[in-house]
């Protein structure tokens, strides 16, 4: 989306739409042309602000949180007063519970990923982390390898086929535990 990749997006939008509108719902007394508008409202201002997306809460809960303002904008340029609307997961204690899942699943992504690099073949996971978790570049993995441009290239399109299909395993065999 960053790079304006429009399948990106949209892809972004349609995953983001449902969950930010059901929060809005409720939040705007149940009036759904106003949730739809500042659903929309949020989701704008979501990919405005993309790049300070840190990545300390999941993606939706920094949603409902831009969310929260475009409620709060959407009433004070009405001049009305929002609806006392108590949601369980307004509770301070329960909002805490929700975020710390975030980061427990977090954790656990973090453990299968380095789970699934450790399994793969040496050359594989150690391109993988030079290039995504130090961000070297092609040539300078090329270089660490001791082998051509072009074929440091081709390690890492097999080595993201290969980290994928076992990652995807072990996601699956996760959740038929």
């Amino acid at each position: 989306m960053v790079r304006g990749d429009e399948a990106a997006f949209e892809e972004f939008f349609s995953a983001s739409f449902g969950p930010l509108f059901r929060f809005a719902l409720p939040r705007v007394g149940g009036d759904a042309d106003a949730a739809e508008e500042v659903v929309q409202a949020a989701l704008c201002r979501a990919v405005r602000k993309l790049a300070t997306y840190r990545g300390e809460a999941s993606l939706l809960t920094w949603l409902c949180t831009i969310c929260r303002h475009e409620i709060h904008d959407w009433f004070e340029k009405r001049r009305r007063v929002p609806p006392m609307v108590e949601l369980v997961e307004d509770l301070p204690e329960v909002r805490a519970a929700l975020d710390s899942l975030d980061v427990l699943q977090k954790r656990e992504t973090a453990r299968l990923v380095q789970v699934v690099l450790d399994r793969l073949p040496s050359r594989y996971g150690d391109a993988l982390e030079w290039k995504y978790i130090e961000g070297l570049s092609v040539a300078e993995i090329a270089g660490r390898l001791g082998v051509a441009t072009k074929a440091a290239e081709s390690l890492l399109s097999r080595a993201r086929v290969a980290f994928r299909d076992a990652f995807s395993a072990v996601q699956g065999a996760g959740a038929k535990a």
